[in-house]
């Protein structure tokens, strides 16, 4: 199992550049940063800097969407960065969520989603594609490489993923709702003649390490109204009775709104409606044991990264934990039973 860390872009950048070098010296393999421009900051020239200070990790964007970016400008990007830093970026891309909703837009459709996953990984992979008639590559670019990875939650969004994502990013911990959405993408990449072994599977939540339950829950509640913003829009197309796990969509009785400029954030005012049990599930709270115990399990059904969230009061430590006692445990369970 791989690691990851999700990162906001907050000012100052300089503080965004040195979590992800805390990150590499931990151990972790991938550095996410979130891809809300109006939000935050601007993540792709962060990741340049995070490249430049770093001599490991991939990184990239957690999400991007094809709505707010051009799909030839976000393949350029990456290319570019390849060139310059040696094949260590990576795209996670979703339908849009708080980078469109902010600008009261929507979420693309998902043939324009299935279509810009084409675009981008054609010209990021230094290859020619067809594009609005015409046929584009970029003419500078060589041995660029680069996957991308799908955020999906839905039926169909999964199935997409299964027919064409490198990866599949689920943003919860659940491990049922986790196995479910895992055998849905693995299906529909095996319907669609792929092999299901070679999708990557991250899972990623906020990860805490501590002792006063209270305290984390608190700090990481904003999570479960995230996550329901999703979810409100899966039963709004299919209702509660539809092909989604009930654990899924039972909390979101209680959500009234959502304000996207506490989007992401521990002092998230409007997510009273996320029960205790939703951030338990949801998230990995807990000692560095409960972590692993934890992380073993979604191990087991077929994760292979787990990308932690870090919008909390405890960065550095839940860091360090990680590195000296979750990561090396992850890693000699693999080793012991290969």
């Amino acid at each position: 199992m791989d690691f990851g860390v999700v990162l906001q872009t907050n000012p100052p950048s300089a503080r965004t550049v040195q979590l992800a070098q805390l990150a590499e010296a931990h151990g972790f393999s991938h550095v996410w940063t979130f891809d809300s421009h109006l939000l935050w900051q601007e993540p792709y020239v962060i990741h340049s800097a995070i490249l430049n200070a770093t001599k490991r990790v991939v990184v990239g964007p957690f999400v991007t969407n094809p709505a707010t970016r051009d799909w030839t400008v976000t393949a350029s990007v990456f290319a570019t960065l390849n060139e310059m830093y040696g094949n260590r970026t990576i795209c996670g891309i979703g339908r849009g969520d708080s980078a469109v909703r902010v600008t009261n837009g929507a979420p693309t459709t998902l043939r324009e989603l299935r279509q810009a996953i084409h675009v981008i990984r054609e010209l990021g992979n230094s290859r020619p594609v067809e594009h609005n008639g015409a046929t584009l590559q970029f003419p500078w670019s060589r041995g660029s490489q680069l996957d991308v990875w799908v955020a999906a939650y839905g039926p169909l969004a999964l199935k997409l993923t299964g027919e064409v994502g490198d990866g599949f990013i689920l943003q919860l911990a659940d491990v049922d709702i986790a196995a479910w959405m895992i055998r849905v993408v693995r299906e529909a990449a095996e319907r669609a003649g792929r092999d299901p072994d070679a999708i990557a599977f991250c899972v990623a939540a906020p990860m805490y390490i501590g002792d006063d339950i209270a305290h984390m829950r608190e700090q990481c509640r904003w999570f479960g109204g995230m996550v329901g913003n999703h979810v409100a829009d899966i039963v709004a197309k299919y209702g509660t009775g539809g092909g989604v796990p009930q654990a899924l969509t039972d909390y979101i009785a209680g959500r009234t709104g959502y304000d996207y400029n506490s989007h992401g954030k521990s002092h998230n005012d409007h997510v009273d409606f996320v029960p205790d049990e939703i951030v338990d599930r949801f998230c990995v709270l807990g000692s560095a044991d409960d972590h692993i115990a934890k992380l073993e399990q979604l191990r087991a059904i077929g994760v292979t990264q787990f990308a932690g969230y870090l919008q909390h009061d405890n960065k550095e430590e839940t860091m360090r934990v990680y590195g000296e006692r979750v990561i090396p445990a992850l890693h000699d369970a693999i080793t012991a039973k290969s």
